[in-house]
Protein backbone atom coordinates (compact mmCIF):
# COMPACT_ATOMS: atom_id res chain seq x y z
CA UNK A 1 0.00 0.00 0.00
CA UNK A 2 1.72 3.79 -0.61
CA UNK A 3 3.15 5.45 1.96
CA UNK A 4 0.54 8.08 4.23
CA UNK A 5 2.99 11.30 3.37
CA UNK A 6 1.91 12.23 7.29
CA UNK A 7 1.36 9.43 9.49
CA UNK A 8 0.03 9.71 13.52
CA UNK A 9 0.96 6.64 15.47
CA UNK A 10 -0.77 6.84 18.64
CA UNK A 11 -0.08 10.36 19.53
CA UNK A 12 -1.21 11.72 22.61
CA UNK A 13 -1.87 15.15 23.71
CA UNK A 14 -2.56 16.71 27.33
CA UNK A 15 -3.20 20.15 28.33
CA UNK A 16 -2.75 20.02 32.29
CA UNK A 17 -5.00 17.14 33.13
CA UNK A 18 -6.96 17.12 30.04
CA UNK A 19 -6.20 14.55 27.93
CA UNK A 20 -6.88 16.07 24.19
CA UNK A 21 -5.13 12.95 21.78
CA UNK A 22 -5.21 9.59 23.73
CA UNK A 23 -3.17 7.24 20.68
CA UNK A 24 -4.75 9.13 17.64
CA UNK A 25 -3.84 6.91 14.41
CA UNK A 26 -4.07 8.70 11.28
CA UNK A 27 -2.54 8.48 7.71
CA UNK A 28 -2.80 11.44 5.14
CA UNK A 29 -1.94 10.48 1.68
CA UNK A 30 0.08 13.22 -1.02
CA UNK A 31 -2.70 14.41 -3.50
CA UNK A 32 -5.45 13.79 -1.44
CA UNK A 33 -7.96 16.04 0.59
CA UNK A 34 -8.30 15.02 3.86
CA UNK A 35 -11.14 16.31 5.85
CA UNK A 36 -10.76 16.06 9.49
CA UNK A 37 -14.74 16.37 11.36
CA UNK A 38 -15.43 15.60 15.09
CA UNK A 39 -17.61 17.61 17.48
CA UNK A 40 -16.34 20.87 18.87
CA UNK A 41 -13.54 21.16 21.56
CA UNK A 42 -12.59 17.22 20.63
CA UNK A 43 -9.28 18.32 19.99
CA UNK A 44 -9.05 19.16 15.62
CA UNK A 45 -7.39 22.07 15.38
CA UNK A 46 -4.78 20.84 17.89
CA UNK A 47 -4.33 17.82 15.63
CA UNK A 48 -3.97 19.54 12.67
CA UNK A 49 -1.37 22.01 14.75
CA UNK A 50 1.13 18.49 15.50
CA UNK A 51 1.09 18.34 11.55
CA UNK A 52 3.09 21.81 10.75
CA UNK A 53 4.96 21.03 14.43
CA UNK A 54 3.29 24.34 16.31
CA UNK A 55 3.08 21.26 18.95
CA UNK A 56 4.56 18.32 19.96
CA UNK A 57 3.15 14.87 21.18
CA UNK A 58 3.49 13.77 24.33
CA UNK A 59 4.32 9.92 23.22
CA UNK A 60 3.74 8.99 19.94
CA UNK A 61 4.81 10.16 16.77
CA UNK A 62 4.23 12.11 13.68
CA UNK A 63 5.78 10.97 10.57
CA UNK A 64 6.65 12.88 6.95
CA UNK A 65 7.12 10.07 4.14
CA UNK A 66 7.89 7.99 7.08
CA UNK A 67 10.86 9.81 8.85
CA UNK A 68 9.56 10.84 12.25
CA UNK A 69 9.43 14.76 12.57
CA UNK A 70 10.84 13.92 15.91
CA UNK A 71 14.35 12.77 14.87
CA UNK A 72 14.92 15.69 12.04
CA UNK A 73 17.14 18.26 12.87
CA UNK A 74 16.32 22.08 12.74
CA UNK A 75 17.40 22.46 9.18
CA UNK A 76 15.42 19.68 7.98
CA UNK A 77 12.47 20.74 10.33
CA UNK A 78 12.19 23.81 8.65
CA UNK A 79 12.65 22.73 4.65
CA UNK A 80 9.16 20.82 6.33
CA UNK A 81 8.02 23.63 7.20
CA UNK A 82 8.56 25.69 3.46
CA UNK A 83 6.33 22.78 1.95
CA UNK A 84 3.56 23.75 4.29
CA UNK A 85 0.89 26.85 4.21
CA UNK A 86 -1.59 27.25 6.92
CA UNK A 87 -4.87 28.66 7.22
CA UNK A 88 -5.77 29.86 10.42
CA UNK A 89 -9.43 29.34 12.29
CA UNK A 90 -8.91 33.23 13.33
CA UNK A 91 -7.44 34.29 10.38
CA UNK A 92 -4.06 35.86 11.91
CA UNK A 93 -4.32 38.38 9.68
CA UNK A 94 -1.57 41.75 10.62
CA UNK A 95 -3.84 44.61 11.42
CA UNK A 96 -1.25 46.87 10.87
CA UNK A 97 -0.86 45.67 7.34
CA UNK A 98 -2.51 46.34 4.33
CA UNK A 99 -4.82 43.54 2.63
CA UNK A 100 -2.34 43.67 -0.24
CA UNK A 101 0.65 43.41 2.08
CA UNK A 102 -0.82 40.54 4.02
CA UNK A 103 -1.46 38.45 1.13
CA UNK A 104 2.27 39.53 0.17
CA UNK A 105 3.79 38.46 3.35
CA UNK A 106 4.81 35.03 2.43
CA UNK A 107 6.34 35.65 -0.85
CA UNK A 108 8.58 37.93 0.79
CA UNK A 109 9.56 35.87 3.28
CA UNK A 110 10.23 33.07 1.56
CA UNK A 111 11.10 33.70 -1.83
CA UNK A 112 13.88 36.30 -3.71
CA UNK A 113 11.18 37.30 -6.24
CA UNK A 114 11.17 41.02 -7.82
CA UNK A 115 8.45 43.60 -6.54
CA UNK A 116 6.68 43.48 -9.87
CA UNK A 117 6.35 39.31 -10.14
CA UNK A 118 4.99 39.91 -6.33
CA UNK A 119 2.47 42.35 -7.00
CA UNK A 120 1.48 40.18 -10.20
CA UNK A 121 0.67 36.69 -7.98
CA UNK A 122 -0.99 38.87 -5.26
CA UNK A 123 -3.41 40.38 -7.55
CA UNK A 124 -3.77 37.03 -9.69
CA UNK A 125 -4.93 35.41 -6.26
CA UNK A 126 -7.12 38.21 -4.94
CA UNK A 127 -8.86 38.32 -8.23
CA UNK A 128 -9.67 34.59 -8.07
CA UNK A 129 -10.91 34.96 -4.55
CA UNK A 130 -13.15 38.05 -5.76
CA UNK A 131 -11.56 40.35 -3.48
CA UNK A 132 -11.40 43.55 -5.76
CA UNK A 133 -10.14 46.77 -4.86
CA UNK A 134 -9.26 46.28 -1.14
CA UNK A 135 -5.26 46.44 -1.41
CA UNK A 136 -5.43 49.53 0.46
CA UNK A 137 -7.58 48.46 3.28
CA UNK A 138 -6.76 47.07 6.50
CA UNK A 139 -7.98 43.80 8.32
CA UNK A 140 -10.07 45.96 10.52
CA UNK A 141 -11.90 47.43 7.90
CA UNK A 142 -12.98 44.41 6.47
CA UNK A 143 -16.14 41.77 7.46
CA UNK A 144 -15.70 38.42 8.49
CA UNK A 145 -16.07 37.05 5.87
CA UNK A 146 -14.02 39.47 3.50
CA UNK A 147 -11.07 38.48 6.26
CA UNK A 148 -11.52 34.73 5.61
CA UNK A 149 -10.82 35.05 1.99
CA UNK A 150 -7.98 37.44 2.73
CA UNK A 151 -6.24 34.74 4.95
CA UNK A 152 -7.10 31.70 2.37
CA UNK A 153 -5.25 33.86 -0.57
CA UNK A 154 -2.24 34.50 2.06
CA UNK A 155 -2.35 30.76 2.14
CA UNK A 156 -2.36 29.91 -1.26
CA UNK A 157 -0.34 32.58 -2.61
CA UNK A 158 3.18 30.67 -2.74
CA UNK A 159 1.45 27.77 -4.46
CA UNK A 160 2.53 25.25 -1.57
CA UNK A 161 2.60 21.61 -1.38
CA UNK A 162 0.27 20.88 1.75
CA UNK A 163 -2.11 23.05 2.78
CA UNK A 164 -3.54 22.95 6.31
CA UNK A 165 -7.14 24.35 6.56
CA UNK A 166 -8.56 25.01 10.16
CA UNK A 167 -12.36 25.85 9.77
CA UNK A 168 -11.68 28.61 6.56
CA UNK A 169 -15.72 28.61 5.77
CA UNK A 170 -16.77 29.42 9.83
CA UNK A 171 -18.97 32.81 9.62
CA UNK A 172 -19.69 32.88 5.64
CA UNK A 173 -22.51 32.77 3.80
CA UNK A 174 -23.61 29.78 1.86
CA UNK A 175 -22.57 31.66 -1.52
CA UNK A 176 -19.32 32.54 0.09
CA UNK A 177 -18.88 29.26 2.03
CA UNK A 178 -19.29 26.87 -1.23
CA UNK A 179 -16.89 29.29 -3.14
CA UNK A 180 -14.25 28.62 -0.68
CA UNK A 181 -15.20 25.30 -0.56
CA UNK A 182 -14.98 25.34 -4.78
CA UNK A 183 -11.56 26.96 -4.57
CA UNK A 184 -9.87 24.43 -2.66
CA UNK A 185 -11.41 21.89 -4.76
CA UNK A 186 -10.06 23.23 -7.92
CA UNK A 187 -7.14 23.98 -6.63
CA UNK A 188 -6.37 20.61 -5.74
CA UNK A 189 -6.91 18.91 -9.00
CA UNK A 190 -4.81 21.81 -10.81
CA UNK A 191 -1.96 21.82 -8.62
CA UNK A 192 -2.09 18.39 -6.57
CA UNK A 193 -1.21 20.00 -3.19
CA UNK A 194 -2.02 17.74 -0.57
CA UNK A 195 -4.74 19.45 1.44
CA UNK A 196 -6.21 18.93 5.26
CA UNK A 197 -9.14 20.69 6.52
CA UNK A 198 -10.67 20.83 9.18
CA UNK A 199 -14.25 21.41 9.53
CA UNK A 200 -18.26 20.69 10.10
CA UNK A 201 -19.61 21.62 6.84
CA UNK A 202 -21.55 18.32 6.45
CA UNK A 203 -21.96 17.52 3.68
CA UNK A 204 -20.27 20.19 1.70
CA UNK A 205 -17.06 18.91 2.64
CA UNK A 206 -17.43 15.63 1.14
CA UNK A 207 -18.26 17.34 -2.33
CA UNK A 208 -14.01 17.77 -2.14
CA UNK A 209 -12.79 15.38 0.08
CA UNK A 210 -10.80 12.14 -1.00
CA UNK A 211 -10.81 11.06 2.51
CA UNK A 212 -12.77 11.71 5.56
CA UNK A 213 -11.73 11.30 9.47
CA UNK A 214 -13.52 11.27 12.68
CA UNK A 215 -12.05 12.66 16.11
CA UNK A 216 -14.09 11.04 18.86
CA UNK A 217 -12.61 11.53 22.34
CA UNK A 218 -9.36 11.87 21.47
CA UNK A 219 -8.97 8.97 18.97
CA UNK A 220 -9.98 8.81 15.09
CA UNK A 221 -12.86 6.86 14.71
CA UNK A 222 -13.65 6.72 11.34
CA UNK A 223 -11.03 7.00 8.66
CA UNK A 224 -12.17 6.45 4.74
CA UNK A 225 -13.78 8.00 1.74
CA UNK A 226 -16.83 10.39 2.20
CA UNK A 227 -18.98 6.95 0.61
CA UNK A 228 -17.75 4.89 3.30
CA UNK A 229 -18.89 7.36 6.55
CA UNK A 230 -21.90 7.44 5.12
CA UNK A 231 -22.60 3.89 5.23
CA UNK A 232 -20.47 3.27 8.20
CA UNK A 233 -22.55 1.12 10.80
CA UNK A 234 -21.10 2.68 14.11
CA UNK A 235 -23.61 4.32 15.75
CA UNK A 236 -21.49 6.96 17.25
CA UNK A 237 -20.50 7.69 13.22
CA UNK A 238 -24.22 7.42 12.09
CA UNK A 239 -25.07 9.73 14.87
CA UNK A 240 -22.57 12.56 14.25
CA UNK A 241 -23.22 13.10 10.67
CA UNK A 242 -26.74 12.60 10.31
CA UNK A 243 -26.73 15.42 13.24
CA UNK A 244 -25.05 17.92 10.98
CA UNK A 245 -27.14 17.08 7.87
CA UNK A 246 -29.74 19.29 7.05
CA UNK A 247 -33.13 18.88 5.73
CA UNK A 248 -31.86 21.10 2.60
CA UNK A 249 -28.86 21.79 1.19
CA UNK A 250 -28.21 25.87 2.11
CA UNK A 251 -26.91 26.47 -1.39
CA UNK A 252 -29.04 25.19 -3.82
CA UNK A 253 -32.66 24.67 -1.36
CA UNK A 254 -32.90 20.89 -1.99
CA UNK A 255 -32.24 17.70 -0.31
CA UNK A 256 -28.56 17.12 0.89
CA UNK A 257 -26.72 14.38 -1.45
CA UNK A 258 -27.42 11.40 1.01
CA UNK A 259 -31.05 12.48 0.98
CA UNK A 260 -31.13 11.71 -2.86
CA UNK A 261 -29.35 8.35 -2.67
CA UNK A 262 -31.08 7.08 -0.07
CA UNK A 263 -34.44 8.33 -2.52
CA UNK A 264 -32.76 6.43 -6.00
CA UNK A 265 -32.68 2.95 -3.61
CA UNK A 266 -36.08 3.50 -2.89
CA UNK A 267 -37.06 3.76 -6.61
CA UNK A 268 -34.77 1.05 -7.39
CA UNK A 269 -36.64 -1.34 -4.69
CA UNK A 270 -39.81 -0.41 -6.40
CA UNK A 271 -38.44 -1.02 -10.13
CA UNK A 272 -37.32 -4.19 -8.89
CA UNK A 273 -40.66 -5.49 -6.76
CA UNK A 274 -43.13 -4.21 -8.80
CA UNK A 275 -42.23 -2.86 -12.14
CA UNK A 276 -43.03 0.99 -11.58
CA UNK A 277 -40.32 3.05 -13.78
CA UNK A 278 -39.04 5.99 -12.43
CA UNK A 279 -36.17 8.36 -14.30
CA UNK A 280 -32.80 9.54 -13.03
CA UNK A 281 -31.78 12.94 -14.60
CA UNK A 282 -27.58 14.07 -13.90
CA UNK A 283 -27.79 18.00 -14.34
CA UNK A 284 -23.55 19.25 -14.48
CA UNK A 285 -22.42 22.86 -15.08
CA UNK A 286 -19.84 21.81 -17.34
CA UNK A 287 -18.43 25.09 -17.88
CA UNK A 288 -18.69 26.05 -13.82
CA UNK A 289 -14.57 26.41 -14.23
CA UNK A 290 -14.56 28.58 -16.64
CA UNK A 291 -16.99 31.12 -14.96
CA UNK A 292 -15.19 30.39 -11.83
CA UNK A 293 -11.47 31.18 -13.81
CA UNK A 294 -12.75 34.57 -15.40
CA UNK A 295 -15.78 35.76 -13.39
CA UNK A 296 -14.54 34.88 -9.64
CA UNK A 297 -15.83 31.35 -7.17
CA UNK A 298 -18.90 33.85 -5.62
CA UNK A 299 -20.17 34.48 -8.99
CA UNK A 300 -19.93 30.73 -10.14
CA UNK A 301 -21.86 29.60 -6.99
CA UNK A 302 -24.83 32.06 -7.08
CA UNK A 303 -25.33 31.19 -10.90
CA UNK A 304 -25.57 27.29 -9.34
CA UNK A 305 -28.03 29.08 -6.85
CA UNK A 306 -29.88 30.48 -9.02
CA UNK A 307 -30.26 27.24 -11.50
CA UNK A 308 -31.11 25.32 -9.10
CA UNK A 309 -33.75 27.40 -7.91
CA UNK A 310 -35.20 27.96 -11.12
CA UNK A 311 -35.53 23.79 -11.50
CA UNK A 312 -37.15 23.51 -8.30
CA UNK A 313 -40.05 25.50 -9.41
CA UNK A 314 -40.36 23.30 -12.66
CA UNK A 315 -40.46 19.98 -9.91
CA UNK A 316 -43.62 17.92 -9.31
CA UNK A 317 -44.34 17.14 -5.67
CA UNK A 318 -42.88 13.85 -6.17
CA UNK A 319 -39.50 14.78 -7.40
CA UNK A 320 -36.67 14.58 -5.51
CA UNK A 321 -33.80 16.58 -6.58
CA UNK A 322 -30.50 16.96 -4.87
CA UNK A 323 -27.01 18.31 -4.89
CA UNK A 324 -24.56 15.42 -5.83
CA UNK A 325 -21.39 17.84 -6.09
CA UNK A 326 -19.96 20.70 -6.57
CA UNK A 327 -21.46 21.11 -10.16
CA UNK A 328 -23.72 18.15 -10.28
CA UNK A 329 -27.43 18.12 -9.18
CA UNK A 330 -29.53 14.39 -9.50
CA UNK A 331 -33.25 14.59 -9.72
CA UNK A 332 -35.69 11.24 -9.06
CA UNK A 333 -38.61 11.61 -11.38
CA UNK A 334 -41.25 8.74 -9.74
CA UNK A 335 -43.53 6.97 -12.06
CA UNK A 336 -41.77 8.58 -15.34
CA UNK A 337 -40.87 7.60 -18.54
CA UNK A 338 -38.53 9.02 -21.05
CA UNK A 339 -41.18 9.09 -23.32
CA UNK A 340 -43.58 10.87 -20.32
CA UNK A 341 -41.14 13.68 -19.95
Amino acid sequence: MTQPLIEFKNVSKKFGEQAILEGANLNIYQGEVTTIIGKSGVGKSVLLKHIIGLMEPDSGQVLFSGQPLSAMNKEERRAIKRKFSYMFQNTALFDSMTVFDNVALPLKERTKLPEGKIRRLVQDMMNRLDLHKIDEKYPSQLSGGMKKRVALARALVTDPETVLFDEPTTGLDPIRKNAVHSMISDYQKKFGFTGVVVSHEIPDVFYISQRIAMLEAGRILFEGTPEAIQQVSDPKVQQFVQGLESRHDVLTGMAPQPQGEQRFREEMARLQRHQTAFSLIILTLENLDDINEKAGYATGQTLLKNFAKDLRKRLRISDTCSRYGLNKIIAVLPNTTYNSM
